[in-house]
């Protein structure tokens, strides 16, 4: 069995800074940002801030769409965001 995935747009609290990432347990890789259980780029800009989640079946979907999104300028990532969060 297949396990599903999740893309995940992050910020911080101003929303200088946009994040995108994938995983196949959105939970737990949330409280790991939450917690900066990780250094890297989440953890240096403190992007904690949930923007916009996006459900795949397959965790590949999910990483091919991350890959996609990750191309796109940040005005059309705000655009994909503001469908679900119209006050970002």
């Amino acid at each position: 069995m297949e396990r599903e995935g999740f893309i995940y747009i992050l910020s911080n609290y101003s929303n200088e800074v946009l994040y995108i990432g994938v995983t196949s347990n959105l939970k737990r890789r949330l409280s790991e940002h939450k917690k900066h259980t990780k250094e890297g780029f989440t953890d240096k800009y403190n992007t904690t801030k949930v923007l916009y989640v996006e459900r795949t079946p397959r965790i590949i979907d999910a990483i091919e769409r991350e890959k996609v999104l990750k191309k796109w300028n940040r005005t059309k990532k705000l655009q994909l965001i503001k469908k679900t969060e119209p006050n970002i």
